[in-house]
């Protein structure tokens, strides 16, 4: 039960999305379809990449208010974007939160936030991912 936490720049593809998450599965020798869901604030519950990106791989979206993911203790908050979304971490943070409203287990954060870009795509991806002890 894997839970993928998603920042991402507004207009982000559905390509960078899918891109980041296969890398981040690889590079941490993960499994894809493990995959329980995909996490993010709720700023960015209509962002179109992100949604097309779930909608093609039958994933549910969880999101959740800056108030609610400003109160997650993470590992590396970036505290330059809370002016923009009302808290210092969003990857990583959902991803935790959305393993907690399912378990009462220990949360474990597998991938600390993991920033991506791609040559030819307009802005940037951070990927985190949580689950369950």
């Amino acid at each position: 039960m894997l839970w993928v936490g998603i920042g991402c720049q507004k207009g982000v593809s559905q390509k960078l999305i899918n891109t980041a998450i296969k890398q981040v599965f690889q590079k941490y020798q993960l499994i894809y379809s493990e995959i329980s869901g995909i996490a993010t604030i709720d700023k960015k519950a209509s962002e179109i990449g992100l949604v097309e990106f779930c909608n093609s791989e039958k994933l549910p979206l969880k999101v959740f208010s800056s108030e609610l993911l400003n109160s997650v203790l993470v590992p590396h908050p970036n505290h330059s974007i809370t002016e923009l979304v009302g808290t210092s971490s969003v990857a990583e943070a959902s991803a935790m939160l959305a393993v907690s409203k399912i378990t009462s287990a220990k949360i474990i954060l597998l991938v600390p936030k993991q920033i991506f870009r791609l040559s030819g795509e307009m802005g940037a991806v951070t990927v985190a991912v949580a689950k369950s002890d």
